[in-house]
């Protein structure tokens, strides 16, 4: 079910929600083929930012990662990456507290790891920073093309999931839904899933209404998100 992402361009509707419009079974196969090449060259970390005025210069096409602590966000992201430890994963979920570059090679393409978020032992005061950074950077970065929600798809949504969500519309950021650990699931779980989230898409107008289904144990989905990846960088950062 991921593929039904590829090819597809989201554009605002008067402002409110993002509409998508079918593609081909040749530009399909076209994007997956950019998405591979993309991906088959080296993608590296350059560069850590603890607060909003160590930002790098922006650079390209800019994709964030955003997802709770334990979502398996740098899993997906060593999965899409092809890399083993391309993002380090802490034992101690919310630990990381910094915004993290990494620059790919083939293409003017720069993905930012951003820190987890809904980690229960974190103070709220470490929470309201959290917000705080990750709205000033979500709207004020010009490159910045797409966040990339990560969503487990083994549980139900959390309450800082709808934060979240609310905070990208604030910021009037595109986001997509990214489901994770997918194999982890029972087969009708994914799917489930998914018809539970498109229910939320007329609440949040920055909210692409496609999904992409991942699992970077398994490989599931990940031709796709690289797909999709890959059409941001043509249309150009």
């Amino acid at each position: 079910m991921a593929d039904h992402a590829l090819g597809l361009q989201a554009q605002p509707s008067d402002g409110a929600h993002l509409t998508i419009e079918p593609a081909t079974a040749a530009q399909d196969a076209a994007l997956l083929e950019a998405g591979r090449k993309l991906f088959a060259s080296s993608c590296d970390f350059f560069y850590a930012a603890q607060s909003i005025t160590q930002l790098p210069d922006p650079i390209g096409t800019e994709i964030a990662f955003a997802g709770r602590s334990n979502v398996g966000k740098s899993s997906l992201l060593n999965a899409l990456t092809g890399r083993k430890s391309l993002a380090r994963m802490s034992q101690q979920p919310g630990r990381t507290r910094q915004l993290n570059f990494f620059r790919c090679e083939a293409a003017p393409l720069v993905l930012v790891d951003m820190p987890g978020y809904g980690y229960a032992q974190a103070p709220k005061e470490v929470k309201k920073d959290w917000q705080g950074m990750m709205f000033d950077y979500l709207r004020g970065r010009p490159n910045l093309r797409r966040v990339l929600l990560l969503l487990d798809a083994r549980i139900e949504l959390k309450a800082a999931d709808h934060t979240v969500m609310t905070l990208l519309d604030r910021a009037a950021v595109a986001y997509q839904i990214v489901l994770t650990k997918a194999d982890d699931t029972k087969p009708t779980a994914p799917a489930a899933k998914q018809a539970d989230i498109e229910k939320l898409y007329k609440k949040h107008p920055a909210c692409l209404n496609t999904i992409i289904t991942t699992s970077a144990a398994t490989g599931l989905g990940i031709e796709s998100l690289r797909a999709s990846i890959a059409a941001l960088v043509e249309q150009g950062g």
